[in-house]
């Protein structure tokens, strides 16, 4: 039997209770033999995302917590993982608050609550095992992103939300990939990993699906999400590091084969060889809404004196 990517490795997740990017990740990461400390506030999920890691033999430990609490549960995240499995070799940073509004309506509160759990969270998480990252000479850190921290383009600018209505989701994000590269300068040559991954489109996760928001020329699989953040956490830190990764082109970049939650089976009609005509179709759809070469990010600059 080959070895498991992360067999006696101990990985620390969050948001990881709606059956999304985070609960894949968690099962992936499980299933390449990693312990798994979850959280997010709903308990219910939590408990679904152990039950499903469980049933294939996996270790997992449910953390209730609410990242927007600057005093809550979050402050004992690292600590309690630390007590049930041991020092923490990967820690994902997926937890989200969304939304979309002028910046104009965005109000103190809502501001507030989305640089806790989109900034301040993360930053608290990654001081918390960085030291003992570099100690052992080895650790990686993931954090999840958006394609609304990304600037546009223009005058004429998009007409789509990340441009007109994306700051309250948007710059915290930014600030969050100036985080990653940051540490990833700062952790350079020690052996630890900094990265952050974006989705190439709209993730199909449940909810999405559900609700009927998933158009197939714009959308990614779970499994490619899983994938992108296993090889992100495992890649070798002196190269794959300080990166602001798209999933889709991360995964052709590398040529790697995209496997199953389970990391059994390969699958179909999301392998590199197929990827690029997905990327196509998402930038031609971004280009409709008047944000031509996406995926390239050319922008205006002040000119160079």
């Amino acid at each position: 039997m080959a070895q498991r990517a992360c067999e006696g490795k101990v990985a620390l997740v969050t948001g990881a209770s709606k059956g999304g990017t985070g609960t894949a990740i968690a099962l992936r990461l499980a299933a390449e033999g990693a312990c798994v400390a979850i959280t997010a506030r709903d308990e219910q999920g939590l408990a679904a995302t152990k039950d499903r890691i469980e049933a294939f033999g996996g270790e997992c430990l449910v953390l209730p917590s609410d990242l927007s609490d600057p005093s809550g549960a979050r402050t004992e995240l690292v600590p309690r993982t630390v007590e049930a499995f041991g020092p923490i070799d990967l820690l994902v940073n997926n937890a989200a608050m969304n939304g979309y509004r002028p910046f104009e309506e965005v109000s103190p509160k809502q501001l507030e609550l989305s640089l806790q759990v989109n900034l301040w969270a993360p930053w608290e998480l990654m001081k918390a095992v960085v030291g003992g990252m570099r100690d052992r000479g080895s650790g990686s850190i993931l954090n999840l992103t958006t394609f609304s921290a990304e600037l546009p383009p223009g005058p004429p600018f998009p007409v789509n939300k990340p441009s007109k209505a994306g700051f309250v989701y948007g710059a915290p994000k930014a600030a969050l990939n100036k985080l990653t590269v940051s540490a990833a300068s700062e952790c350079e040559g020690q052996g630890v990993s900094v990265n952050a991954l974006t989705p190439q489109a709209a993730i199909a996760t449940p909810a999405l699906v559900e609700a009927g928001w998933i158009d197939e020329t714009m959308y990614e699989p779970l499994e490619t999400m899983a994938e992108a953040a296993l090889a992100l956490l495992t890649g070798d830190p002196d190269v794959l590091t300080g990166r602001i990764a798209f999933s889709l082109q991360l995964l052709v970049e590398l040529n790697r084969p995209v496997r199953d939650l389970m990391g059994e089976s390969l699958v179909d009609d999301w392998q590199p060889v197929d990827i690029p005509a997905a990327i196509a179709r998402q930038e031609a759809n971004l280009a409709e809404r008047g944000w031509p070469d996406a995926y390239t990010f050319g922008r205006v600059n002040s000119p160079r004196p």
